[in-house]
C-alpha cells in the first residue's frame, strides 16, 4: 500500500524527525492538510496541534474527536454517525457517502488457506464465534454476553487475539470470573491465540462459524474482512460513531438480519447463528451475493474530491 500511495502522489516524504516534518510540510504550503487519524500516536497529535496548513482535517482512523481548535473537519460517514452527531466533535463534521472509505474486497487466496481447525487447537466439532478486536475494546459491562451465548451454544469457543501481559491476564480473570458467576468454566468456552499473520489471519476466518463484533468499539478492517471471508457479523450499535462500524458496513453491504437492537438480541442473533446452520448458510450466500454493494465503492472519493475542492476555493476567497 505504501508503494500505491508513493506511486499515486506528486510528492512523498517519509521521515521520523518531527522538527523536519515540520519545516517540510511548512514550506510546501499545503492547501489542506488530513490526518488518517489523531490520537494513535503522540507524534501526530503534536502535528495537527500546530496549523501547519489553512485548512487541516482528520478521519476515523481513531474514531474520536481530536478536540483540537486547529483541526477544522472531522471527515466521518454518512452510514456510521448517530443522530445529531456534531455535538460530539469539536471540528466540522461531514458526512461522505455510505462508509466513507472505498476499500477493495481483500483478496483472500482460498486455494491455498487450507488450514484446519487443529492448526489452532479448535475442536472440528465446535460452534466457533471469532472475537478478533484488541482486548481494550471489550467492556467489562459487557462480559456477561459470552456466557449468556454459551449456555444457549453448549459446543461454543470463542476465539480471542491476546498477548502473554498483564492486560491479557486481567481480561482472562474477568472472563473467569463471569463464566463462574452463570456456573460455567471460561477453559471450556475460550481459546487466547496470538495476533496471527495475514493469510493465518484469513484462514482462521474460513474456518470459524461466527463473527461477534465488540459493544461499544466495534471492529472496521477486520468487519470487512469477515465479510470477505464469508463470516457472518452479529453487531449492536452504540451511541457514538465508534461502536457503528459494523452497523454501517452491514448496512451498506444490504444484509442487515444480524444487528441486534439490544444485548438480549446480540445474544439471540449470536445463538441462532450457531445452531441454525441453515439460517448461517443462507446468510453467506446473500453476503457474497451482494459484495459489490460494499467494496470498491468511488462515492466517497468522489465526494471528498469536492469537499477539497470546495473548501480551498472558499477559503481562498476569503483572503486565505
Amino acid at each position: 500500500m505504501t508503494k500505491r500511495v508513493r506511486e499515486s502522489s506528486d510528492v512523498f516524504l517519509q521521515t521520523r524527525d518531527f522538527e523536519s516534518l515540520c519545516m517540510q510540510i511548512r514550506k510546501d504550503q499545503l492547501h489542506i492538510l488530513i490526518f488518517t487519524d489523531i490520537g494513535m500516536a503522540s507524534k501526530t497529535t503534536m502535528l495537527a496541534a500546530l496549523r501547519l496548513a489553512p485548512v487541516q482535517c482528520m478521519t476515523w482512523g481513531h474514531p474520536v474527536t481530536s478536540g483540537l481548535p486547529t483541526v477544522d473537519y472531522f471527515l466521518s460517514s454518512e452510514l456510521m454517525e448517530p443522530p445529531a452527531a456534531q455535538e460530539h466533535y469539536s471540528e466540522r463534521l461531514v458526512l461522505l457517502p455510505g462508509i466513507g472509505i472505498c476499500v477493495d474486497k481483500p483478496p483472500v487466496p482460498r486455494a491455498i488457506l487450507t488450514k484446519s481447525r487443529a492448526a489452532w487447537g479448535i475442536p472440528e466439532d465446535a460452534v466457533v464465534y471469532l472475537c478478533c478486536q484488541s482486548l481494550f475494546k471489550y467492556l467489562p459491562r459487557y462480559d456477561h454476553i459470552f456466557p449468556a451465548i454459551a449456555r444457549e451454544v453448549a459446543k461454543a469457543k470463542f476465539v480471542f487475539f491476546a498477548r502473554s501481559d498483564m492486560p491479557t491476564a486481567r481480561f482472562q480473570a474477568r472472563l473467569q470470573r463471569v463464566f463462574s458467576t452463570n456456573g460455567l468454566c471460561s477453559d471450556d468456552y475460550c481459546l487466547m491465540l496470538p495476533t496471527q499473520p495475514r493469510f493465518d489471519y484469513w484462514n482462521l476466518n474460513l474456518v470459524c462459524d461466527v463473527f461477534l463484533d465488540s459493544l461499544g468499539w466495534s471492529g472496521g478492517m477486520t468487519s470487512l474482512d469477515a465479510i470477505a471471508c464469508g463470516l457472518p457479523i452479529v453487531t449492536l450499535p452504540g451511541e457514538f460513531m465508534r461502536g457503528r462500524h459494523s452497523y454501517a458496513i452491514l448496512t451498506q453491504l444490504g444484509v442487515t438480519d444480524t444487528i441486534a437492537s439490544s444485548e438480549s438480541d446480540y445474544v439471540r442473533i449470536a445463538a441462532r447463528l450457531g445452531l441454525d446452520t441453515a439460517w448461517r448458510k443462507h446468510l453467506v450466500r446473500r453476503m457474497a451475493e451482494k459484495s459489490h454493494n460494499l467494496y470498491s465503492d468511488l462515492r466517497s472519493v468522489r465526494a471528498l474530491e469536492d469537499l477539497i475542492q470546495r473548501v480551498v476555493a472558499t477559503h481562498r476567497a476569503a483572503g486565505g
